[in-house]
């Protein structure tokens, strides 16, 4: 259990790097990052509600009548932490018009290259031990958090790639650069591994799974969606909305709905 906890969280990292690698190869395709982010949106909200929330909500049962306040507490716990990482994450570059020069227009874009990959790998690493510690009670859930996580670190990757990239032009360092921070949620894997004692206890993991869950929600309404509403790829982006939902419910339906 323990072994594929950590597999997973290392598995999740590279899809940073595959992000990387696909703005290499095709030079920023946004019907791709279109398509990419309504799936990771699809799944990520259909696993918060009938996953992740009643899941939770069980594992936080000895709590009797704080159950709820210490869920929802949880949950705002889990949104806070990625918004104040957020804070450091660029969406996107700045309009070119701003800078006078190319260089400073480079060095500008560097700095925040620079920035949101300190800000990512934080944010990777509270991800890691988020899910390490819900794969390791549940492989079915592991699983699932992981796929809803590792869709949306895709066009991750490639915004972070791509800001380096325009900055350096540079490929080997870009694809360096986006090794280091997606080798992040792998360390965070590992952290909680070290801390295994702790983490068999039913309060911390329904502590845990809340706080995913809230990152989770997060994710999905402040970073996803907003990029969909402005999406100019209308048609990509229902689609992906919908074959997330179906590939989530696909996962119920083979893994067992188990409580």
């Amino acid at each position: 259990m323990e072994l594929f906890a950590l597999l997973l969280t290392f598995i999740l990292g590279l899809f940073i790097l595959l992000g990387a690698i696909i703005v290499l190869i095709t030079k920023n395709n946004e019907k791709f990052v279109s398509f990419s982010l309504a799936l990771a949106f699809g799944v990520m909200i259909s696993l918060s509600i009938f996953e992740l929330f009643p899941e939770s909500y069980e594992h936080l049962e000895e709590m009797k009548n704080g159950r709820i306040p210490l869920l929802f507490g949880c949950i705002i716990i889990g949104i806070i932490l990625l918004k104040l990482l957020d804070h450091f994450i660029p969406h996107h570059a700045l309009d070119e018009g701003h800078h006078h020069s190319k260089k400073e227009h480079m060095e500008h874009l560097y700095h925040i290259g620079i920035v949101s990959s300190f800000a990512l790998v934080l944010h990777n690493l509270i991800e890691g031990m988020a899910i390490y510690g819900t794969a390791s009670t549940s492989t079915h859930l592991g699983l699932l958090v992981g796929l809803g996580v590792g869709l949306h670190n895709i066009p991750m990757g490639m915004v972070i790639a791509s800001t380096f990239y325009k900055s350096s032009e540079n490929k080997k360092k870009t694809v360096m650069i986006s090794f280091l921070i997606s080798i992040s949620t792998f360390i965070g894997g590992l952290l909680m591994f070290f801390l295994n004692g702790i983490m068999k206890e039913e309060l911390i993991l329904g502590i845990l799974l809340s706080i995913t869950l809230g990152m989770i929600i997060y994710i999905a309404l402040f970073e996803l969606l907003e990029q969909m509403i402005h999406s100019k790829n209308k048609k990509e982006t229902i689609l992906g909305i919908f074959l997330g939902i179906f590939i989530l419910f696909l996962s119920l339906v083979i893994g067992g709905h188990h409580h």
